[in-house]
């Protein structure tokens, strides 16, 4: 472990704020350090390895493909892309139906900004306070944390307006003549997981529809099964025009991808946009298998049925301890706010201690996003340790 931080500290660029720990190896809900020492993973890469560790299915779609044919740019028709792109129209939020693509979240957001600007010919982006959506130039010029955005301005398009979440008034307060889309997370995750309310998606899908303004739901987080559909805003019954994807969408290899309607996907000509490495075959191939075993589990469901025992779990420990502020979520996308960064860091040590991966974000909550193939018997052991550590560390 301290030639890895010595190699580590001289060689990589400094970042990250890493926890004191290098895994190498992992399998379905557990992984293991490079000290042999086994932990019970509820972060999942965050909210990327959906069916666990190396699943068996991932394994061989990988091992097959790269066997046969790993890259070739996108001047050819490549045939893992056509059927993925077959396989998502299956899953999608109905009507959208074309896809664009690439290796990341951040691209997935660029892209659909650029997609939105051509199909409107407008200028101006809304996006909510608490958003997260990449570091990218024009993502972190959509993203609300001060810290991501500020140290950039010179770098970043001024074209986006924000306005609280879950307040219509307000969008609809900021929309002009050159506002070409609203983008939304369904459920906010790097901003403390923070759930649209009950009016609030389908409220901006009708004020974008009288104004002709886009809606991009921002689904890298929260879609492929995380919050007990295929894709968040299905909770509202709400169809975007546009929706970005990517973390779980590769199952733990990078893929990123955004889908519109095909109206909307048709203002791109080719030239338009494209990406080297997007869409190449053992990507593609690798979300096949994802997809497909999703398909199979009826993972959504089981997600949603899982995602509700969590949910009371974690409000039980919400009743005993006073540290525990609030709980909320859907699915297996839940956060548990805690009364202070301090105890918040010292929970995510202490499980860390125990075996056990949590993630802290906005300063204070406690996230759990955990592969999608998790049991009771994982959420009772969480919950298990959880209550004595907050009962160590709640007089903090």
């Amino acid at each position: 472990m301290h030639r890895i931080q010595e190699l580590d500290g001289r060689y990589v660029a400094q970042t990250y704020r890493r926890q004191p720990l290098c895994l190498v190896e992992g399998k379905g809900m557990f992984v293991r350090d490079i000290e042999g020492k086994k932990y019970l993973d509820f972060v999942g890469g965050i909210a990327v390895c959906a069916l666990g560790h190396c699943h068996p299915a991932i394994i061989k779609a990988i091992s097959t493909q790269a066997k046969k044919l790993m890259h070739v740019s996108n001047l050819y028709y490549i045939q893992p892309q056509a059927e993925l792109a077959g396989l998502l129209a299956q899953v999608a939020p109905q009507g959208i139906d074309k896809f664009f693509f690439c290796n990341s979240g951040a691209e997935a957001v660029e892209g659909s900004f650029k997609l939105a600007v051509k199909h409107t010919k407008r200028q101006r982006i809304i996006a909510m306070e608490g958003s997260f959506h990449g570091r990218t130039a024009s993502t972190v010029g959509a993203t609300w944390h001060a810290s991501y955005r500020e140290p950039y301005a010179a770098l970043i398009p001024k074209v986006f307006d924000f306005v609280p979440f879950n307040d219509l008034a307000a969008v609809e307060k900021a929309t002009t003549d050159q506002t070409a889309a609203v983008i939304v997370e369904p459920v906010q995750g790097e901003g403390g997981i923070n759930v649209a309310s009950d009016d609030f998606l389908p409220g901006l899908r009708k004020l974008c529809d009288e104004r002709g303004i886009l809606l991009i739901c921002d689904e890298i987080q929260t879609g492929m099964g995380r919050t007990g559909r295929w894709f968040a805003c299905q909770n509202w019954g709400v169809t975007p025009d546009i929706v970005t994807m990517a973390k779980a969408l590769g199952g733990g290899f990078p893929i990123g991808c955004f889908g519109a309607k095909g109206d909307v996907m048709a203002s791109f000509s080719p030239g338009d946009h494209a990406s080297t490495f997007g869409g190449n075959p053992l990507a593609c191939e690798a979300s096949k298998a994802v997809i497909k075993t999703m398909l199979r589990l009826k993972l959504p469901k089981r997600v949603a049925r899982i995602g509700k025992y969590f949910k009371k779990r974690l409000l039980e420990l919400k009743d005993k301890h006073d540290c525990v502020l609030d709980v909320r979520g859907l699915g297996l996308m839940l956060g548990m706010e805690l009364s202070s960064k301090q105890i918040a860091d010292a929970a995510v040590a202490k499980a860390r201690e125990r075996g056990l991966l949590i993630n802290c974000t906005a300063d204070k909550v406690l996230r759990f996003v955990p592969p999608l193939i998790v049991e009771r018997k994982h959420v009772d052991r969480l919950i298990k340790e959880l209550d004595q550590i907050l009962t160590e560390v709640g007089k903090c």
